[in-house]
Parts: C-alpha cells; structure tokens; sequence
C-alpha cells in the first residue's frame, strides 16, 4: 500500500522501488520479517510506480501513441489498486501459510494509528486534487503537474522541509529527467518516422488481419511477446522500440488503444521483477546488500503471479482499465 501510494506521486518504478527499499526494507527487518518477503515485498511494490498516475511510461506511451494522456492516467487507477489489492492479498496467504515470513507486530490503538498520518495528509489532499481535478476536466493533465509541483512546494515550505541546497537538488534532478525523456521523445519520434516510410507496421496489420485467427489469438501473441521480451529489455525501451509497430495492429484489430495501453504497462511490470534484467531487484539489492540477489527474486516471484491475474483479468474484462475513462468522457 505504501508503494502505491509513494508510486502514485513519484511515477517512477525504480525510483519507488529505491526509496522504499531505503525506508521501509530496515523497519521490516526491525521486526523480523523474512528477507524473501522484504525485499520481493518491496520490489515488486515498486513496479505500481508504472502503473498508477502519474506515469512517466505512460506519458512515453501518450505521445508516441497520440492519446490522451489524461485518459490513460485515469485508466491506471483501478487496475493499479487491483494490483496493490492483489499484493495485499499475496502476503496475506503466504503470511498464513508461514507465520515466519512476517510476524505479527506489536497492536497499536486507533489514536496511535492516526498520529502516525501526521505529515501524510497533505499529500493526500494534494492528490486528490490533482486526479480529481483531472477526473472533473477542471484542468489539463499539463496544469494537474503544474498544480502538483505547487502544492509539493508550498507543502515543504510549510513543513520547513524545502532549503536551498534541496532546492538546487530538485531543480538539476527535474532538468536531468526531462532531459532523458526529451531524448528519448526525440530518438522514438526518428524511428517512428523510419517505420512509418518503410511502412512496415502497416503491412505488418494487414498481414496479422490476413491471418485465419481471430482477433484475441493475434492480441495473446502480442501479450506474450511483452511479457517474454519484458524479461531482457527495459520497460521504456521496450515500448519505445514496439509500439510503433503493434500499434496499428491493435487499431486494425479494433482494440481500443487506452486499453492496450495499460495492457502493456502491466506486461512490461513483470519484467522488473524477473532475471535476468529485474532492474527493480537490482534497485533493493544495491541498497539492501546483505540480502543476496536470488532472495530477491524468489520473494517477488508471487507478486509476478499476481501481476498476470490481474493481466488476464483485465483482457477478460476490459472495463476494468476503461470504465473511469468513459466515465470521465
């Protein structure tokens, strides 16, 4: 839960997964959690970073695709809390099953309970108002950021977290970021350009309409090629590198391509979770070095089953990922 929620302000993965490992990783072992379930805990916690609004992959995805970013925003909220719901339910079967893996920790009371919030309200409320805000079309996705960055600065000047030197931090670590995804923008612009004069994503739909199978066999081949491909290649680079070329595949099929979108977000979530590249086991281990490389991935490997339940359950069910989108339309 923590993950997501961190997750769902940072947009990054790795990132949520490299905090997360630095807080939350030393008071599990505290209290004597297993270091299987730590460390998988939080790695696999890390990937909802993907997934929950406001993510970076989705932006890629947004401009490369021309959709709504905002719309895919919104799409990433229920099958992001499914996932963490999915996560929760993990750990609770398996801490049943071996009360070792994480026992149980010392009863607080409820007033106890809501002292610990204190610091987190705010940034409750600064989500809210940020999602809700782009929910009610009260602003763009570009004045939600900008009413985010805001209220993140007004909330530390409050709190008298926010100096100088944090300042000139997060003015050369923002510079840095856009840097790359402008980089990355421009390079997935020029191959797409490329892709498009050789026309091969369009004859590459024909052929797969051409096919004698129906739709939802050329969609599994596709699912299973990010999911394979997840495994060895970076999330974003991955996207980068195939979108433009399954993408009119999925238009022809008649898919919808918000949908698709977070399909394929929640296929590439697995692949930081699983060798040999699982970027974000590598994350913990290089904060947590005690624990060693293949603890990590065999705590994650329940949370991988969990990510392709909740796959298939949004290809049965595609208004899980829709549902807010044409709410919001």
């Amino acid at each position: 839960a923590a993950c997501a929620g961190f997750g769902a302000i940072c947009g990054s993965g790795p990132a949520t997964a490299a905090t997360m490992a630095s807080v939350a990783l030393p008071e599990m072992k505290r209290y004597g959690y297993a270091d299987s379930l730590a460390s998988g805990t939080v790695a696999a916690g890390g990937s909802l970073g993907m997934l929950i609004p406001p993510s970076v992959v989705f932006i890629v995805y947004a401009l490369m695709t021309e959709q709504s970013i905002g719309s895919l925003f919104i799409a990433g909220v229920i099958p992001g809390i499914l996932i963490a719901a999915l996560f929760c339910l993990s750990i609770y079967l398996r801490c049943s099953r071996n009360k070792n893996l994480g026992p149980a920790s010392k009863k607080h009371s409820w007033k106890e309970r809501f002292a610990s919030l204190n610091g987190v309200i705010e940034t409750v409320i600064l989500f809210i108002i940020v999602m809700g805000g782009m929910f009610l079309g009260l602003f763009t996705p570009i004045e939600a950021a900008a009413i985010g960055v805001a209220g993140s600065f007004l909330i530390a000047i409050v709190q008298k977290e926010m100096n100088f030197a944090k300042l000139k931090q997060i003015i050369l670590e923002t510079v840095r970021t856009s840097t790359m995804v402008f980089f990355i923008v421009a390079g997935a612009t020029v191959f797409g350009r490329f892709l498009a004069v050789s026309r091969i994503p369009f004859s590459l739909a024909q052929f797969f309409i051409s096919l004698p199978f129906p739709g939802w066999t050329t969609m599994l081949l596709i699912t299973l090629f990010f999911l394979v491909a997840g495994c060895f290649i970076d999330a974003l680079a991955l996207i980068l590198l195939t979108i433009p070329i399954f993408y009119p595949v999925i238009l022809e099929l008649g898919y919808d391509p918000i949908w698709f979108g977070v399909i394929v977000v929640v296929i590439t979530q697995m692949g930081v979770i699983t060798p040999p590249v699982g970027v974000n086991v590598y994350v913990v281990s290089g904060i947590e070095r005690d624990i060693p490389l293949p603890e990590i991935f065999k705590g994650a490997m329940p949370y991988l089953f969990m990510l392709i339940v909740a796959a298939v359950l949004m290809i049965i069910f595609p208004q899980i990922c829709l549902f807010l989108p044409e709410l919001l339309h």
